[in-house]
């Protein structure tokens, strides 16, 4: 299973109120360790997920740094659309079993919530707490000429209607949690 780690977005909502970088804005785990909201995303992932892709724009060479001290592959898009970033990934890394879109955003989603989403990947693979579907979402292989086609600011969803969609009930209320504002940043 090969991770992409989705951090090419603007987070224009967040950096209106805060003057800063979602991805690089201090963030107190579910350790109790204050790290940038994406080194949380990155923290998290299990060590299963031994592939890991993180696509941003060519301009944050913070999170290109972060990036490659955590044994990431970059991968530099001047796009900030969703589709086009999953698209050129699962392009950079089309030999992988399989891929997990992990939201560059969610910092407080539990390693063991990630094990659970991609230990049985057929078609789509899918966590739902309080019956709410979250992320991340691993998708199989045979789904990859699918997700290479994706474009623009859309995601994989279109993608659902196609294939066998296993949710997998958690309590974790990490995988519906993103930082979209300041006030997110703490786990409550």
């Amino acid at each position: 299973m090969t991770a992409i780690v989705l951090a090419a977005g603007q987070g224009r909502r967040f950096r209106a109120q805060s003057g800063q970088d979602k991805l690089l804005a201090p963030c107190v785990g579910r350790d109790g360790v204050t790290r940038p909201v994406l080194e949380q995303v990155l923290v998290n992932l299990p060590a299963s997920v031994t592939r890991r892709w993180v696509v941003t724009s060519p301009e944050r060479s913070e999170v290109v740094r972060l990036a490659g001290s955590y044994g990431c592959e970059v991968l530099l898009l001047d796009s900030a659309g969703m589709g086009d970033s999953i698209a050129a990934a699962v392009a950079a890394s089309s030999s992988a079993a399989g891929w997990l879109v992990v939201l560059g955003d969610m910092p407080f989603i539990q390693a063991s919530s990630i094990e659970r989403v991609i230990e049985r990947v057929e078609g789509i693979s899918v966590p739902v707490h309080a019956g709410q579907q979250g992320h991340p979402v691993a998708f199989g292989q045979a789904l990859g000429p699918a997700l290479m086609g994706l474009t623009g600011d859309r995601g994989a969803k279109a993608l659902f209607a196609q294939a066998e969609v296993r949710e997998v009930p958690m309590d974790d209320p990490g995988v519906l949690w993103d930082v979209d504002v300041p006030q997110s940043l703490e786990f409550r």
